[in-house]
């Protein structure tokens, strides 16, 4: 029996990981190297001279004199933890496809549990700001869900207050299996929740299979071909074609979610989706899902905590 070329993926070893990233040291050239990919400039005057100081997380430039900060403008910025426990709850939040949660997190690294939340919630952003760049370019099937528990002495079901409206669009290969993932909070399914959503999430001209949710036929005042479909009572009729596929994947993260999480804020839920996104779509390579979170992190600005407890 072949194996599956993308399960089977030797990804990132522990052992390559600390070989790569294993000290202070080489966690400062790694940063260093994405953030001046042509070698130093100074911010102020542009000259490529400096100086080293304070195990070189401040370059002095030897022209103007100017204090370059190496992690000033990053995600890192104001940070007291040293970067190899940065490095490491990247690698263990891009290594597993179940995620990682806080409070494990916590027990992974070292540090208090509000250290361990504040970088996990810093670089779900970095996720979250990297996927929100990319919409779906191929044809695709969306669905709907909610996220969210039971609240007591409230209402049940699509009325809760507890629960958060999502659209969760799956992109198809040539072959019609899965490529990419979208899931986008919704203030909810109306027309131009959904045309909004489509604007920002879907290519042009590709076509979209949707369920009988009469709101998502918005998407053709956006240029895209819609393929409504009534789904009966059959929940085998769901898991049939190309909406088996979305079922799935959404099935996936609801298991994550409950598994991993087993409770997620509804004010920072979008955050949760697009961690599940970011390593879902980046599934075809996971050696390199830990530099690629690293680059995003470097070029993603500050986020100090009074920015990180805001809803998203």
């Amino acid at each position: 029996m072949s194996q599956n070329k993308v399960q089977f993926q030797k990804g990132l070893s522990l052992e390559s990981f600390l070989s790569s990233y294993g000290t202070e040291e080489k966690c400062v050239s790694a940063v260093f190297k994405m953030r001046w990919p042509e070698g130093f400039s100074c911010e102020e005057c542009g000259h490529s001279t400096y100086r080293e100081e304070r195990h070189g997380r401040l370059l002095t430039c030897l022209h103007c004199y100017h204090p370059n900060f190496l992690t000033a403008g990053t995600i890192f910025q104001d940070t007291k933890l040293p970067l190899t426990k940065w490095f490491l709850a990247m690698h263990l939040l891009t290594k597993d496809k179940q995620g990682m949660s806080a409070l494990q997190l916590m027990r992974e690294l070292g540090v208090c549990y509000e250290t361990a939340w504040s970088v996990k919630q810093k670089l779900m952003t970095v996720m979250q700001e990297r996927v929100e760049e990319k919409p779906l370019s191929s044809n695709s099937v969306a669905d709907d869900l909610y996220i969210g528990g039971k609240l007591p002495a409230g209402k049940r079901g699509r009325g809760s207050e507890n629960k958060v409206p999502v659209v969760g669009a799956l992109s198809l290969s040539p072959e019609g299996k899965p490529d990419q993932v979208n899931f986008r909070v919704l203030p909810g399914f109306t027309s131009q929740a959904i045309k909004t959503w489509a604007a920002k999430n879907l290519a042009k001209g590709i076509h979209l299979y949707s369920d009988g949710l009469a709101c998502f036929t918005a998407v053709t005042e956006m240029d895209i071909e819609h393929h409504p479909t009534v789904m009966s009572d059959n929940p085998e009729q769901r898991d049939q074609g190309v909406f088996g596929w979305v079922n799935t994947v959404i099935g996936n993260l609801k298991t994550t979610l409950a598994g991993t999480y087993h409770h997620v804020s509804t004010k920072y839920v979008s955050r949760y989706l697009a961690e599940f996104e970011y390593r879902f779509n980046r599934r075809y390579n996971l050696d390199t899902m830990l530099r690629r979170l690293l680059h995003a992190a470097v070029h993603t600005p500050p986020y100090p905590k009074p920015m990180l407890t805001l809803a998203f």
